[in-house]
């Protein structure tokens, strides 16, 4: 009976240091996700910096981080209403993506014909490269900023279109033979499990269109080339090297980088909210 509850005693403290070493490791990794490209984002500005003052590079070739910083501040009312350009041209293309992606991907799944007819076209819009469509819209579109918005639309609809038709498509078949058995409409079918289905699929393209809206935008912005007031940050980057003030350019840059960072994060985060309780790529694992 001695020997059972030694057992009994020695198998818990192997559970609980287990348990301990579990905890533990997630504790490290949480830090660690935060820590590490801090450091590594604080290690690549002082080399970046130590190699400006290192080799003595004049700022109109590569400026410091400091420069940067200081030409952010000073610059900031200009930048910051090029900014708010870029990021209404980015949304509003993310927006009809999503709408048009939707539901030509709900198209799809209804007709079969619609699908063989329709899916080649925007294949065909997601491998033209868009600089070389953007100069054509801007000859036949005569509003700026529609011509933005288009090219930003093109580069944002394919992922949503296709990832949400693999999603609809992939619904449990046994679930759909069980729904058609006992007598579901096909609207019904597509509202309570087709759509659910497709959510984690919706989603992850969301994420890649919030990313590729806000480049087609920057893009669409080159291509276009006009000044003066509603310009992007795209502009801003052009005249800033047309004047050699390449400190503008890098704070104009980083604008774009953390616009992109702040975009796919909202988009993660809001994806993390909605597959959190139920899909298995939001649940935590061990």
């Amino acid at each position: 009976m001695m020997a059972l509850d030694r057992t009994v005693s020695q198998a818990e403290a192997l559970v609980d240091a287990d348990e301990a070493r579990i905890a533990r490791r997630r504790r490290v990794e949480g830090v660690g996700k935060w820590l590490m490209p801090v450091i590594v984002l604080g290690l690549s500005i002082w080399g970046w910096d130590r190699l400006v003052v290192w080799n003595a590079i004049p700022h109109y070739i590569l400026p410091s981080p400091g420069r940067v910083m200081q030409t952010l501040i000073k610059d900031w009312p200009i930048l910051f209403d090029a900014l708010l350009v870029t990021l209404q041209i980015t949304f509003m293309a993310l927006a009809v993506a999503v709408i048009g992606g939707v539901g030509l991907a709900i198209l799809f799944t209804q007709s079969r014909w619609a699908e063989m007819s329709f899916y080649p076209f925007a294949v065909i819009l997601q491998v033209t490269p868009v600089v070389s469509v953007a100069p054509l819209i801007f000859i036949y579109v005569e509003n700026r900023t529609i011509g933005l918005l288009l090219c930003a639309w093109i580069v944002a609809f394919f992922p949503i279109l296709a990832n949400t038709t693999l999603g609809l498509n992939s619904a449990d078949s046994n679930l759909r033979d069980l729904m058609r058995i006992y007598g579901a409409r096909r609207w019904q079918t597509l509202r309570f499990l087709q759509l659910p289905s497709a959510l984690p699929y919706f989603l992850s393209g969301l994420r890649i269109a919030g990313g590729l809206s806000l480049i087609g935008a920057i893009v669409a912005e080159y291509v276009a080339g006009t000044g003066g007031i509603g310009s992007g940050l795209a502009f801003r980057i052009l005249e800033a090297g047309y004047r050699l003030n390449i400190p503008r350019m890098f704070a104009a840059l980083i604008l774009i980088a953390v616009s992109g960072v702040v975009i796919f994060a909202g988009l993660s985060i809001l994806s993390h909210l909605c597959l959190r309780k139920w899909h298995e790529s939001a649940l935590k694992r061990e």
